[in-house]
């Protein structure tokens, strides 16, 4: 079929043109946020899934519904080896020109303003090669100790003042929480905490790795408290398959069950190879009619594109010993081997491995489900592994 007009979607964080299987987080995220506004409790979001399952999917349709509300929208990823006040002052600066543009009382906004200037200038002193292009005023006393807390709090505060005087909220939609530092995730959890207390309209919905939710009752031992964690996995059958045909059913093209069984087994319901799979089968068919062989041919080229693109650029960013650690989690061929059996595949003792199995979660390559356990964020990547390097 023309390649042209394929429906589907299979790049990083691109909306497919179906979104199945998630209407319930959709309608809980839209329900915490309209109370928050209201000044009522509701609990901020911290969305938990492998890579491939469409969180930063989800983030960008939850903030489009969020903008649509009116309220004051701010999103961006938190990459590694940044701090968090570099990426958040432009955000929340954005967040505060927004206020100023809706009817109503201009002096809190204009506050808020001062409060983020005096956060630069302390965050300037405070983090080594820090800059910004702009100068915001000061506001003497606010968010300028040099203590992240304090600052955040002080900043946070005077945001959520302003949101409420403008009668909307501010909601920050953050991707890849999990690189977020221990002692920057304990202070932007006290400032959401500090703006709950005092009903304040200030709203975080994050996206992260499983770890994430360690990380968090790490750095504050009440965030759980705090955050609605729901977990993001593979589809359900139903789903996977609205997935696959809705998109295609305008076209008058459709999946035979044949198709359709040999995907979901070869994609176990993940929504990035959902996406993989359907483009690579309306690519390959000849009719309207999908079939089996159809999706068995599909399966030989998205194994291809897959291992040149999604799983290599995540194998290449690890140390020969750390490929050698996750080529011993594959040959055990368990979903989540223990931390003693790796070490025992690769003839070492548990401390020998203990600081590459932490240097792996640091790159968000595997995770920790349980005590002692350890898996991949990438669904499939243990076939991968077995397929890209010789068993020891």
């Amino acid at each position: 079929m023309d390649p042209r007009t394929n429906p589907f979607a299979p790049g990083a964080g691109s909306n497919p043109p179906e979104l199945a299987g998630r209407a319930k987080i959709i309608e809980d995220v839209s329900i915490a946020l309209h109370r928050i506004r209201g000044g009522l409790a509701a609990k901020s979001v911290l969305m938990i899934g492998l890579r491939g399952v469409g969180k930063t999917v989800l983030l960008n349709r939850l903030k489009n519904d969020a903008e649509y509300e009116g309220l004051i929208c701010v999103q961006f990823e938190s990459p590694e080896n940044r701090n968090l006040p570099s990426i958040l002052v432009p955000s929340l600066r954005t967040a505060l020109f927004k206020l100023d543009r809706l009817s109503g009382a201009k002096d809190k906004v204009a506050r808020a303003v001062n409060v983020l200037g005096s956060f630069i200038g302390a965050a300037k002193l405070h983090y080594e090669g820090l800059e910004f292009g702009f100068d915001l005023g000061k506001e003497d006393g606010m968010a300028d100790s040099g203590d992240l807390d304090y600052d955040l709090i002080d900043l946070f505060t005077s945001l959520g003042e302003a949101a409420k005087d403008k009668k909307t909220a501010v909601v920050l939609f953050i991707d890849e929480l999990q690189y977020v530092s221990s002692n920057e995730l304990a202070a932007l959890i006290c400032a959401l905490h500090a703006c709950a207390q005092k009903q304040l309209p200030i709203a975080l919905v994050g996206a992260g790795l499983p770890q994430l939710v360690g990380n968090v009752g790490k750095a504050k031992s009440y965030a759980e408290r705090l955050f609605d964690f729901p977990m993001i996995g593979a589809l359900s059958e139903e789903a996977a398959i609205d997935a696959l045909q809705r998109p295609v059913t305008p076209h008058e093209i459709h999946f035979e069950e044949g198709a359709l069984q040999e995907i979901l087994l070869q994609t176990q319901g993940y929504p990035y190879f959902l996406q993989e799979w359907g483009s690579i089968c309306w690519n390959v068919a000849k009719t309207n009619q999908i079939s089996r062989d159809d999706a068995i041919a599909a399966t030989e080229l998205a194994i291809v594109q897959l291992d040149a693109g999604f799983f290599r650029v995540r194998f290449d960013r690890c140390t020969p010993m750390e490929k050698n650690y996750l080529r011993a989690m594959a040959d055990i061929g368990h979903p989540s081997p223990r931390s003693g059996d790796i070490a025992t595949m690769m003839k070492k003792e548990v401390n020998q491995v203990g600081p590459l199995r932490q240097s792996l979660i640091n790159k968000g390559m595997i995770y920790s489900p349980s005590h002692g356990d350890t898996a991949f964020t990438v669904p499939l990547f243990a076939d991968y592994m077995k397929r890209i390097m010789r068993a020891n």
